[in-house]
Formats: C-alpha cells, sequence, structure tokens
C-alpha cells in the first residue's frame, strides 16, 4: 500500500472515532448533527464508520457544528501534545498530493508568517517574546539550528518544531547550503 494511502486510512480512522466520540460528549444525535452541520446523516454515517473519504469542507462544517477545532477532528484520539497535529488532513487523486495539518496554536491576537533564507554560517539572534507568544518552524531546504538557550535543536528539511518563544533563542545555520524555512509567529 502506497505510504500516503495508509496515512489516509489512519486519519480516515481518527476523524471516525473523534467524531463519534464528540458527537456523543456533546450528546447529540446524528440526526441532531446532520441538521447543525447541513452534512447529510448518510454521509455522517459514512464517516463515522470510517468509510468516506471527506471534504475538508464538509470536516469543518462537522467541526463548527460540535463546537470545536478542525484539528480535534483530524487528530490521534491519544495524542501527548495537543498543539503537534503531523496528520494527512487532505489526499488528492495524484500520488503525492496532500495537505499536511502540523499544529496549531491558541492566538489571541495575530499570526504573522515568515519566509526565512539563513546562508551557511549566517545567525539570527532574537530576544525573548512577550509571555504567552509561541513559533512554529517548518524547514524545507536545508537543515536549521535553533538555539533554546543554550541547546541546539536541529530542524532538518521536511521536519518542524514549535516552541513557546518567551525565552532567549536564536536561529542558525550550521550547514554547507542555504536553510530555508517558515517562522510563524503566534501572538
Amino acid at each position: 500500500m502506497h505510504k500516503d494511502s495508509t496515512q489516509r486510512a489512519s486519519v480516515l480512522q481518527h476523524v471516525s472515532l473523534n467524531v463519534r466520540r464528540l458527537r456523543h460528549a456533546a450528546d447529540m444525535s446524528q440526526t441532531a448533527l446532520a441538521e447543525k452541520s447541513g452534512v447529510s446523516r448518510r454521509m455522517l454515517v459514512a464517516i463515522e464508520a470510517g468509510e468516506k473519504n471527506v471534504s475538508l469542507t464538509t470536516l469543518d462544517r462537522v467541526a463548527e457544528a460540535l463546537d470545536v477545532a478542525f484539528s480535534d477532528l483530524i487528530q490521534a484520539p491519544d495524542a501527548r501534545d495537543p498543539s503537534r497535529i503531523n496528520e494527512v488532513a487532505w489526499a488528492g487523486t495524484h500520488p503525492g498530493s496532500k495537505a499536511v495539518l502540523l499544529s496549531k496554536a491558541t492566538a489571541t491576537r495575530e499570526v504573522e508568517q515568515w519566509e526565512w533564507c539563513l546562508q551557511p554560517g549566517e545567525v539570527y539572534p532574537s530576544q525573548a517574546d512577550a509571555e504567552g507568544w509561541s513559533e512554529q518552524i517548518f524547514v524545507f531546504e536545508g537543515c536549521l539550528t535553533l538555539m533554546l538557550g543554550d541547546q541546539p535543536q536541529h530542524i532538518g528539511t521536511g521536519e518542524f518544531f514549535m516552541f513557546a518563544s518567551n525565552q532567549p533563542h536564536s536561529y542558525r545555520n550550521d550547514g554547507d547550503v542555504a536553510a530555508r524555512f517558515v517562522r510563524n509567529v503566534v501572538i
């Protein structure tokens, strides 16, 4: 079985378990959820059975009707870190086409999205942000060394890392090629 198919099967299973669990927690029948979400009862039965490849829009509507976050539907039910999702939320018909929800963070004001490029040997020191701020880093080329105090975190191509940014931190490229990454600052 193709790896993406395996990932998609596991997220369908997560959605199935989570929708059922959250619907029961809200003390809603499938009919009541169908009426509130605008999603047919037949579709909900298929989703809860893990049989239906469901659209992101449908999942958004179900999440809103259950008064939960979209990520609560697709995350593994036994996840230890609720902010780290790393689940395939959508798979296309062409191999390799997919959308992966990496992480979530609660923002009180806004989220800034930055694209960074550090050439070999470059360092960017950053002061501690305000209490409650966090950052999400996704490296799409090279390897980034994130220093949290004096502790290095090596984040390679295709990897991501999240941290509370209310501490001194810096970004460093110790490699031989440019490190390119996306940095989200959650305020």
